[in-house]
């Protein structure tokens, strides 16, 4: 159980003390709550722990059914208005962006390692209608060097080279870190100074929070994430398993 939840699930059972506290109160003239009362509203939910169960499992559903609202509203907009999530974020294939693939990966994930080429494939046969997006999702609480990996390539980006970096770090993913992440940006023949500024910078971390806080509200929880015009697909997929989805998306507009 996260910490956030713990916090939460803390202060709703104050809360129910609080509550049963009030209807005692409101159940007759009483004085100001006092220790005694507070001791026997603890001593009540302890006799019935099946109201503190049932409480925490209504706010659960409440809290996942809000995230799923938010899900929803985010997923239509991006089927009506697809371009409108490209923003600042690497992007190649069609210029007109009515058809967007937006794709969240993570660069020390294997399987997006594995859906890197397919999705290369996907593009060089499709990128005359479909617009590729590159999102950052670093997994960073198994992915030590997801979050250098992704400020690099942002720092590459910077210098037109996102793509060819992508490629190189997802080739070399066994090799991830500062020694790797400076050397393909020589091999790029990138402004060496102007990289390390970048990949350093504030505004790296900014970009990769950007791209976190939309998957938050799609309720990404893993890598390789994929939508296009909103319909969504997961995991290292096939190329036919991609084109099924385009097509699918392509008889709907």
């Amino acid at each position: 159980m996260r910490f956030t939840q713990v916090l939460r699930i803390k202060g709703l059972s104050q809360s129910l003390v609080g509550l049963v506290m009030a209807g005692l109160l409101l159940s007759g003239c009483q004085q100001s709550p006092s220790g005694d009362l507070e001791a026997q509203v603890l001593e009540i939910l302890r006799e019935n722990p099946e109201v503190i169960l049932e409480s925490v499992q209504a706010y659960q559903q409440q809290q996942q059914q809000s995230q799923q609202d938010s899900r929803n509203e985010v997923v239509q907009q991006m089927r009506q208005s697809p371009a409108q999530f490209i923003g600042d974020s690497p992007q190649k294939g069609a210029e007109a962006s009515e058809i967007v693939m937006l794709e969240f990966s993570d660069f020390q994930c294997p399987f997006c390692a594995r859906a890197s080429g397919t999705v290369t494939e996907f593009i060089e046969k499709h990128g005359d209608r479909v617009t590729l997006v590159y999102k950052h999702l670093p997994l960073v609480s198994i992915h030590p060097q997801a979050l250098p990996a992704a400020r690099a390539s942002w720092a590459a980006q910077q210098q037109g080279q996102f793509w060819e970096y992508r490629s190189a770090l997802f080739e070399n993913q066994d090799r991830l870190g500062d020694a790797l992440y400076v050397e393909l940006a020589e091999e790029l023949d990138l402004d060496m100074e102007q990289f390390e500024g970048d990949r350093t910078s504030d505004a790296s971390i900014a970009a990769v929070q950007t791209d976190l806080e939309l998957a938050d509200q799609l309720g990404l929880t893993g890598t390789p994430a994929f939508f296009i015009n909103g319909e969504a697909f997961t995991g290292a997929v096939s190329l036919e398993e991609m084109e099924s989805v385009l097509e699918q998306v392509a008889a709907q507009q």
